[in-house]
């Protein structure tokens, strides 16, 4: 039988955008999954996004300079990936979510343990395995997101999850080798602090790109997703593309 301590040892954080009525409401509804999907005794922690105001002065004192092009696209040497342009009204939005994240993945690290990020349009439509599930991987950064409707390619992603028998596997290739293939929507993922650095290191290396372009497997050889889908979207108007 199975200990309720293993339920319970992961911290766990939801990215929201404060005073924002989608965002808030959001988080409502994944808090309300979470109660009767989450770990027992485990709370959701809301970790706000990062003010658009103070974006521009963070990224300056942390020494982070975005590097992905706001149009059209680009081949990166470095990487040997094409960078292709997200939809993005407003572009301090979209850094500030990239800040979130890598705020959140400096916690990892200064807590030394596991962590599972959400994204305020997440919920839960599964019970959670065990966080000795997690443990026991040999990936260091794992999605439990449904790709129906939150990636490129999603009926592709997901069938291609669903024919390999593993509980936990690497990130299935949907696309030609120079396009970044991530975690589908980065907006329901388990990360160790060995990902976590991976992460930092990555940035510092390549500057900032959206989170689902840096975090992709072509960059991470550790990058997995889950067989059974824990987490979808809620369909949410997007805070960053619009």
């Amino acid at each position: 039988m199975e200990n309720t301590t293993q339920r319970k040892k992961m911290k766990s954080f939801a990215i929201v955008v404060k005073d924002n009525k989608i965002s808030e409401a959001g988080f409502e509804e994944l808090k309300r999954t979470w109660g009767s999907y989450g770990y027992e005794y485990s709370s959701l922690e809301k970790h706000y996004a990062t003010p658009l105001d103070k974006v521009e002065g963070y990224c300056a004192g942390n020494g982070l300079v975005w590097n992905y092009p706001w149009e059209g696209e680009v081949l990166d040497i470095k990487s040997g990936l094409t960078k292709k342009a997200y939809p993005t009204t407003n572009r301090l939005a979209r850094i500030s979510c990239f800040m979130s994240h890598w705020y959140l993945w400096q916690k990892c690290i200064k807590l030394d343990e596991m962590i599972l990020i959400f994204e305020h349009d997440a919920k839960l439509i599964k019970q959670l395995p065990s966080v000795k599930t997690f443990h026991r991987s040999t990936f260091d950064i794992i999605g439990i997101n449904d790709p129906s409707m939150a990636t490129r390619k999603s009926k592709l992603y997901h069938d291609l999850i669903l024919k390999n028998p593993e509980k936990i596997q690497p990130v299935p290739t949907i696309d030609e080798v120079h396009v970044p293939q991530g975690l589908a929507g980065n907006s329901a993922y388990v990360i160790k602090p060995s990902g976590a650095k991976k992460m930092i290191e990555l940035t510092k290396e390549h500057g900032m790109w959206p989170n689902d372009a840096l975090m992709c497997k072509q960059l991470i050889s550790t990058l997995g997703v889950t067989r059974n889908f824990y987490s979808t979207i809620q369909g949410l108007r997007s805070t960053t593309t619009l």
